[in-house]
Formats: C-alpha cells, sequence, structure tokens
C-alpha cells in the first residue's frame, strides 16, 4: 500500500469519527477541526451568550422602524451558532420556520445551519416578534452573524 492510500483511508475514518462525534454533541458546535497527519479532531462550542432584560416600552408609543429596532437595547438578535450554510425552511418547498411579524418562544427553533453535512437546528435563545430576518435561504453564515431581529412580546398586553 502506498502512503496516499493510507493517508486516504485513515482520513475517511477520521471524517466518519468526526461525523458520529458531531451527531452526538451537546449542542452545536462553533468549531470541528480535522487532520490527517497525526490524526486529530478538535471541537469547540459556542459561549452562551448573556441577555440583558429588555426595556418596558410605553403603550402609546409609535412603532419602530426595524433599523431602530436592530440598534435598540431592547431588540434581541439572533445569532449563528456555527459556520455553516443558513436555511429558512427544512426544504425548498416547505414553509419557513417563522416570518417576519411571528411571534418565538425561547428555544423554538427558527431556521437550520448546514455544516459538514448535517443540519443543525437554530433555536430563538428569547421570546419574541421576528421583525427583520437578515441571512437570505442558502447564505453562507459565520459563527455569531446576526440571523434574525425579534422584539420584545408581552403577551399580556399583545404587543
Amino acid at each position: 500500500m502506498t502512503d496516499d492510500h493510507t493517508g486516504r483511508r485513515g482520513l475517511a475514518e477520521l471524517c466518519r469519527h468526526a461525523g458520529e462525534i458531531l451527531t452526538t454533541a451537546p449542542g452545536p458546535l462553533k468549531r470541528v477541526r480535522v487532520q490527517v497527519g497525526d490524526m486529530s479532531v478538535e471541537l469547540e462550542w459556542p459561549e452562551t451568550p448573556v441577555h440583558a432584560a429588555p426595556a418596558p416600552q410605553a403603550a402609546d408609543a409609535p412603532p419602530r422602524s426595524t433599523a431602530e429596532l436592530r440598534d435598540s437595547p431592547d431588540a434581541r438578535v439572533i445569532g449563528a451558532p456555527l459556520v455553516g450554510t443558513f436555511y429558512r425552511a427544512v426544504s425548498p418547498e416547505s414553509r419557513p420556520f417563522v416570518e417576519i411579524g411571528d411571534i418565538v418562544e425561547a428555544g423554538q427553533q427558527v431556521a437550520i445551519i448546514e455544516a459538514m453535512k448535517l443540519m443543525n437546528a437554530v433555536h430563538a435563545e428569547a421570546s419574541g416578534r421576528v421583525v427583520e430576518v437578515l441571512a437570505k435561504n442558502g447564505d453562507p453564515v459565520e459563527y455569531g452573524e446576526p440571523l434574525f431581529v425579534l422584539e420584545p412580546h408581552d403577551p399580556q398586553s399583545g404587543h
């Protein structure tokens, strides 16, 4: 056997193991590194961001523009939990997980990011109303890249 043949077989085996690790990993990964020479696999999970409580908004306040809300301390941004390809639905013919105006709850799936042939769910970290979708279906996204903007939602008032 040649070194090239052995290296390819080793790479295939390493990729198979990396795939198994990814499917059993607790939550989305920030980074995965696969190396063939001296066989190495590295995994890195993203840090969990801490969100401040939203400031109360007056009931008679005029509606804010999307740009105003995005820059507001009230805005909640859902960022990409890993590097990959962004999808708004499970398939091209399916309805998107969320649309502008939808109310989402913390933990609700809002999108998918494909990385290394694996589909990773993107979940809202907080509740709110979707006011902007920043990534287009099929766009490559980076870790932490803003995908959605939410405004605080008060179920008592309907706002």
